[in-house]
Parts: structure tokens; C-alpha cells; sequence
């Protein structure tokens, strides 16, 4: 009796030993464990929906969803709710205008030009029912942008919303010019050329049409494209395919989130964090999302009260800008739990969190067109995602050494990039393989080998350069660095300064021009800045140069600051150097180029001085 006494003794002290040692050593052993298992359950059921004779996709889901829970509000948008029976018979009416009367064909690509609204919904279902595929058309872009989108993805067809046909501007005319049928969301047109919508879609049966045409026959057919800004200037249409529109939707499951839940919505459609994670992820629980027009800091909390929001979904800009709005005894008061997105600096995230309730904030990491997705499930503060021994087993990435004066990985003395150790900062590469493939882009076999590198660590492999500067602590957490190359990112845009400084170079003045990012404090990402050398017998202009970016630049995208040179620094590769302009800032009292802000209300760029300066820093002047 002793002796078994003594074993169950010495058997408890061994458990106890061990729990105390992976407490202290591994604190976040079972709740990684329990996450990555949840995620791989999810993974082998894809997987093993390939053994299938049918593909199971998102739309498969939303019609799942629509006959199980018909009348269960799918997305309410100004104050009006529709259920899931409501878009599901709307996008069928779309479905049947599209196969009937637009005359599309399954397989065809057409391009979507819509604001957030539920027909946006109805529109894409219904061509995804009708067995197309559908590029989503960032409503910022402009005309050269807009035409360029067209040839990259092969659409003939352009839906457009009713509040963006009058911005297509001279655009409209070279499309139609060139066949391209436009349909616009609309009962009547003042174009004689554009096709209307809505009547015929108000006056079209509601039944479905052939499940066929929307069958699909491998996981990795394309279903989507979505427009992403890179190195090479002009839009690129990354490919999305069903079984990245799979695991995107599994976004929020993975998180906890339930059907339960009411999701908030304020992201474009057109990108995928609102498309692919926020309505899949709606229609994967079957739960209810909230759709804003147009993200809006002092209506923020009011909807979350009003529609019982659970969880919304952000990128670092935006609750900045919750931030920074008056301060309101009614700032707790609210039923919000949780907030998924991306780019939370820390000093916002902890700022956030005191001011408005321990909401906890889960950071996705990844990129539209990417192989890799970090998520922090254990919401540290300040960090993107989370590693550990398991993940590290099924996805493949590493963090090599950059020289950021050369712009470019540093090789060893055979060929090879050289991993950082824990904790430094590094270029984060993602292997590609079977697990983790890269769809690439469309139109261009050059613009997908762009964003691969090759004989990484070994001959024949291949890794997606993600772009990113990252590190890794010894606890396994990952934290963003900073961006690398000709892309830089403000108002939750990406910026490809390449496609900035060709618009530039369109200006008689200008002889030459170098397009970098510069951080201002109190600010997320970088604001555009112009380094820019004037051509002889002229003069700068800052009328002219400021009714150019605003005719052909998007918001986000024209330079807040330019900097006059007399000559352009090269790098030994010749390539611009923007090393050093970026690390010397827009300081007028630390640099002896003559600088120029953006002045919205003058229309016009006006010499920055030290007044000016310390007027945006301190927040003061609005950029």
C-alpha cells in the first residue's frame, strides 16, 4: 500500500514538475497547440474535399446558408436589413440578367466598379452563379489605371455602380471604344452607350440558375482578382483562387468567433480583408455583418450600439482615427469583444484598449496575392502573429539578412541568403510549395517570377519575398518592421512609387524623380514624398504639379512633400537611392533642398517652412 502510495506521489510530483517547467519555459504551449490543431482540422477538410468529385466553394456555403437560416439578417447596411434569403433570390434576378441578357458566358471575367452596398453582394454572387469570375476595381483608381486593369485580367465587361459612372470621366469613351460593354447599376442613363441594371433586374425571375454554370472543378481555379499595388507601377490582378477564398473565410472561426456574433464592416469591398475575410467570413458562421458605405470615426461607436456589433474588423488607420475623436463618457459603451485586422501600431493599440474596454485585437498578417498568413491568436501587443515549433512544421519561412542601401538580400560567398538570428530584423521570405503555392498575378508570367526568389538557401528552391522587413523574438512572436523596396503604404493604401513617379514624369517640368515614403509622427505607414530635379529653362511649378496628382493620382497616392536636387543619388547598381532620403525626412531645418507641402485648400504646392513643419508634427495641420 505504501509502495503504491509512493508511486501515485512520485507520479503527481512528475506532472506537477512538468506543468510548472512548461509554464514557465513554454507559457503559451496549449493555446498554440489547441489554435494551430483548430486550423489544420480546417486545412485537411479543404484537403480532402480535393478526393471529391465536386468542390465545395464560398458561394456553395452562402446557398448552404440562405436555405438553413433564410430569414437570419445577412448584412444590414443603412439602417435596412437583408437576410440571407434576400440577397440569395437578388443575386439569382442578377444571375439571370447576366446569362440572359448581358449574354456572359461561364468563364468569362468581368469587372466589378462598386462602392460598398449590398448590390455590390448581389452583383458578385450573381456573376459567381452565372460561372464567372470577377475583378474587383478599386473605386480610387483612375483612368490610365482603370484601362490597364481591363487588359491584365481579360474582362470585356465592366458593372459599375451608380455613383461611379460620372468619375470614369474620358475612361468611359476609350472602353466603350474598345467593346467593352458597361452596365450600370442603374434604372436609366443619361449615356446613350452604357447599358441600365436594375431594370431588368427588377424585372427578371428569382429562380436559380443551372447549379452547373457555377460548379467548380478544382480548388484552384481562379473566382476572383484583386488589384494590388507593387514594384512594377500599375495595378496588378493577384489571382484568388477557391481555396484562398477557404481559408480567408475561416478567418474569424479561427479567432472564436461565432454565428452568434455581428460583425462591423467599414473596409472597401475591393480589398480582400472586407471581401474575402469579412463577408466569407460572415457567410462561413452563418452570422450578421454590418456594412458601412465608408469607414466614419464619429459614427463608429453609434452603429456598434445601435446593431449590438461583436467584432469589427480595422486596419491600424482606423482606430487611430477612433482614437483621436472627442473623448465621450459613453466610450465603453458598447458589447465590441474583439477587433480583427492589421498594421495596429503599439502605441494606438494600448491607447485604444484604455480608452475604449479590453477588446482584444487579433493582427492577420499576410497579403492578398501571399502564401503565408501569420494570425495573433494570443494577442500580444505590438506583434503580427505568432510562430512556434508546430507552425514551423507545416509552413516554411524565414527571415534573411537585407542591405538596405543596396535594396537587396546580402549572399553569402556561395550565392545563398543568410538567415538573421532571434530578434534582428530581416527580409521575411515564405517557401513555395504544395502546402503553401503562389497564384501569382494575372496577364504577366513576369510580374509572378518578380515576386519569387530563387536558390534561396539551396539550389532549385523557390520563396515569395513578401517584401517585409520582420523579426522574430525567442518567444516565437513576429513584429512588422517596415517595408522594403518601390511600395510604401498611407491611409491603408499601397503606394507603388514606380506608378507615382511615371505620372510625375508626365509633367513638362520635371526633368527627374524619385518617389519614397517618409514617417510622420502620429501617423501609420508613410506619407508620399518626391525627390525631383527640374529640367533646364524651367521653373517649378506647384499650381501645375498639384492639378496633375489630383487629375491623375488617387488620394493616398499623390506626394505630400517634394524636394527639389539638383542631382539624384545612384545606388551601385543605378538604381535611385532612396536609403538615405528616406532616413533624412522632410525637416526644412536639416535640409538645405528646397522642400514644398501640399496645400489642399489652396490648391496648390506651397514652400514648407519651419512654421509648416512643426504645424504637422504636432498634428495640427491635417494631412
Amino acid at each position: 500500500m505504501s509502495l503504491s502510495l509512493g508511486w501515485i506521489s512520485a507520479l503527481f510530483a512528475g506532472f506537477f514538475s512538468a506543468h510548472v517547467l512548461q509554464t514557465l519555459c513554454y507559457p503559451y504551449f496549449w493555446r498554440d497547440l489547441l489554435f494551430l490543431l483548430k486550423v489544420v482540422r480546417y486545412g485537411l477538410k479543404i484537403e480532402l474535399s480535393k478526393l471529391t468529385s465536386s468542390v465545395h466553394t464560398v458561394l456553395d456555403r452562402f446557398v448552404e446558408q440562405a436555405q438553413r437560416i433564410p430569414d437570419r439578417p445577412f448584412v444590414i447596411y443603412d439602417g435596412s436589413a437583408h437576410t440571407y434569403r434576400d440577397v440569395d433570390l437578388r443575386s439569382n434576378r442578377f444571375a439571370q440578367v447576366f446569362s440572359e441578357q448581358v449574354k456572359l458566358k461561364r468563364g468569362d471575367c468581368v469587372a466589378l466598379l462598386m462602392s460598398n452596398e449590398p448590390d455590390f453582394l448581389c452583383a458578385w454572387f450573381g456573376l459567381a452563379k452565372a460561372g464567372c469570375s470577377v475583378a474587383f476595381l478599386n473605386t480610387n483608381i483612375k483612368s490610365r489605371s482603370l484601362l490597364h486593369c481591363f487588359n491584365c485580367c481579360g474582362a470585356r465587361t465592366l458593372i459599375v455602380g451608380s455613383d461611379l459612372l460620372d468619375s470614369l470621366d474620358g475612361a468611359l469613351t476609350t472602353l466603350l471604344d474598345d467593346d467593352i460593354q458597361v452596365w450600370a447599376v442603374k434604372s436609366q442613363t443619361e449615356h446613350r452607350r452604357v447599358n441600365t441594371l436594375l431594370d431588368k433586374v427588377d424585372a427578371a425571375s428569382d429562380k436559380p440558375v443551372p447549379a452547373a454554370l457555377r460548379a467548380a472543378t478544382s480548388l484552384k481555379a481562379a473566382t476572383l482578382y484583386i488589384f494590388t499595388s507593387g514594384t512594377t507601377g500599375l495595378p496588378k490582378a493577384a489571382v484568388i483562387t477557391h481555396l484562398q477564398s477557404l481559408k480567408a473565410a475561416a478567418g474569424f472561426w479561427a479567432f472564436g468567433v461565432t454565428e452568434k456574433d455581428v460583425m462591423y464592416v467599414p473596409l472597401p469591398l475591393y480589398h480582400s480583408a472586407a471581401s474575402l475575410i469579412g463577408i466569407g467570413g460572415t457567410i462561413e458562421l452563418g452570422a450578421t455583418c454590418i456594412l458601412k458605405k465608408k469607414f466614419s470615426a464619429s459614427q463608429f461607436w453609434s452603429d456598434c450600439r445601435k446593431y449590438n456589433v461583436t467584432v469589427f474588423q480595422y486596419i491600424g488607420e482606423l482606430c487611430r482615427y477612433l482614437c483621436n475623436q472627442p473623448k465621450s463618457d459613453q466610450d465603453k459603451n458598447h458589447r465590441v469583444v474583439m477587433g480583427v485586422g492589421n498594421g495596429l501600431r503599439p502605441d494606438v493599440w494600448r491607447e485604444f484598449q484604455r480608452r475604449f474596454g479590453d477588446i482584444k485585437m487579433c493582427e492577420v498578417y499576410g497579403s492578398t496575392e501571399g502564401n503565408l498568413c501569420f494570425m495573433n491568436h494570443i494577442g500580444k501587443i505590438g506583434t503580427v502573429g505568432r510562430s512556434n515549433f508546430f507552425y514551423r512544421l507545416l509552413f516554411k519561412y524565414d527571415l534573411v539578412k537585407y542591405d538596405m542601401v543596396k535594396d537587396e538580400p546580402v549572399k553569402d560567398q556561395h550565392g545563398f541568403c543568410q538567415r538573421v538570428n532571434t530578434g534582428e530584423t530581416g527580409l521575411l521570405l515564405s517557401k513555395v510549395s504544395a502546402l503553401s503555392p503562389f497564384f501569382g498575378y494575372a496577364g504577366s508570367k513576369h510580374l509572378t517570377e518578380k515576386k519569387l526568389i530563387r536558390n534561396v538557401f539551396v539550389k532549385g528552391d523557390a520563396y515569395f519575398n513578401t517584401g517585409d522587413l520582420m523579426s522574430e523574438d525567442q518567444e516565437g512572436f513576429i513584429s512588422f518592421r517596415d517595408r522594403v523596396g518601390d511600395t510604401f503604404r498611407w491611409k491603408g493604401e499601397n503606394v507603388a512609387t514606380t506608378e507615382v513617379t511615371e505620372i510625375l514624369g508626365q509633367v513638362e517640368f520635371i526633368q527627374e524623380v524619385n518617389v519614397y515614403g517618409v514617417e510622420i509622427r502620429g501617423h501609420e505607414g508613410r506619407a508620399g514624398m518626391a525627390a525631383m530635379i527640374v529640367r533646364p529653362g524651367f521653373s517649378f511649378d506647384g499650381k501645375k504639379l498639384f492639378d496633375h496628382v489630383t487629375k491623375e493620382l488617387p488620394a493616398y497616392a499623390r506626394p505630400l512633400f517634394i524636394r527639389l536636387q539638383e542631382e539624384m543619388e545612384m545606388t551601385s547598381t543605378f538604381k535611385q537611392q532612396k536609403f538615405q532620403l528616406v532616413q533624412s525626412g522632410f525637416n526644412p531645418s536639416s535640409i538645405s533642398d528646397p522642400l514644398f507641402v501640399i496645400d489642399a485648400q489652396q490648391k496648390v504646392y506651397v514652400p514648407l517652412t519651419d512654421t509648416i513643419y512643426q504645424s504637422i508634427v504636432s498634428g495640427e495641420r491635417k494631412l
